[in-house]
């Protein structure tokens, strides 16, 4: 027996990438995946994938900038299954560009997906985990929650925020046994970094493989991307934490990137 088994996960961005393998390994450990993403046959594939495998998903439609399609698609869940046990606030993009030409628009479109989306889904879950006196709560930061990288601002911005939404969570929430962490992972291959690589290459001027290798990886400690099942490791390490030992922290995944 699981400590997942019968537990239902929210985990937006899950049609693919980082979310798409939370996803999965918690339904391999007997959990109920929502997922919920922004395109939805993308998230009914993901979630007719797992099924597939003899286990429960479902999924729900879910732009997290919009309060009203929040608010509807944790609905929709509660409906189904009348309970929500964690939260992965999974969504995100990237957008690198230099301050000095940064466009507002694009920086108020990533900080709305990255801490509007967090903020949303968090109010619209945790309401019914106070209702369970039950819960858990982790954030996907990064890396570039601890550090800055050249051409991100509004992406650090954004991640450095999230440990503050989540300290907040983990002190307002613990009355009600709710738990709140945050991974932070390195970089990890997925279309989100693969489209960042020669976006890089042509604002620094540099290679594709340099910016691999002198950018990305320069500071890890064997030059190697992080995984997927890397992280989906770690948010399924703080999703089944059962106390509140475990509350308000920041695990980084980067092989050796940042130490802490």
């Amino acid at each position: 027996m699981s400590k997942f088994d019968g537990k239902v996960a929210i985990v937006t961005g899950a049609a693919s990438g980082i979310g798409k393998e939370i996803a999965e390994r918690f339904a391999a450990q007997g959990g109920i995946p929502v997922i919920a993403d922004l395109n939805p046959d993308a998230a009914e594939a993901t979630a007719a994938q797992i099924r597939g495998t003899g286990a429960d998903a479902f999924a729900v439609a879910m732009n997290v900038t919009d309060e009203a399609a929040v608010d509807q698609g944790v609905a929709a869940v509660m409906a189904k299954y009348g309970r929500i046990d964690v939260l992965v606030s999974n969504a995100g993009i990237q957008i690198v560009s230099p301050i000095e030409s940064f466009p507002f628009a694009d920086w108020k479109k990533l900080l709305a997906i990255h801490l509007d989306g967090a903020f949303l889904t968090t109010r619209a879950c945790i309401r019914h985990m106070y209702a369970a006196k039950s819960g858990s709560i982790v954030y996907m930061g990064s890396v570039h929650s601890k550090e800055a990288s050249k051409l991100k601002a509004p992406y650090v911005t954004a991640k450095h925020g999230l440990i503050g939404l989540c300290k907040v969570i983990a002190k307002e929430g613990a009355a009600y046994n709710v738990r709140a962490n945050v991974v932070c992972p390195g970089f990890v291959r997925t279309p989100l970094v693969e489209k960042q690589i020669p976006e890089q290459a042509k604002e620094l001027g540099i290679s594709e493989a340099d910016v691999i290798r002198n950018v990305m990886l320069k500071d890890t400690v064997d030059g190697e991307f992080t995984t997927t099942a890397d992280v989906a490791e770690a948010v399924l390490f703080f999703a089944g934490a059962e106390t509140n030992a475990m509350t308000g922290q920041s695990l980084v995944v980067s092989h050796g990137w940042f130490m802490q």
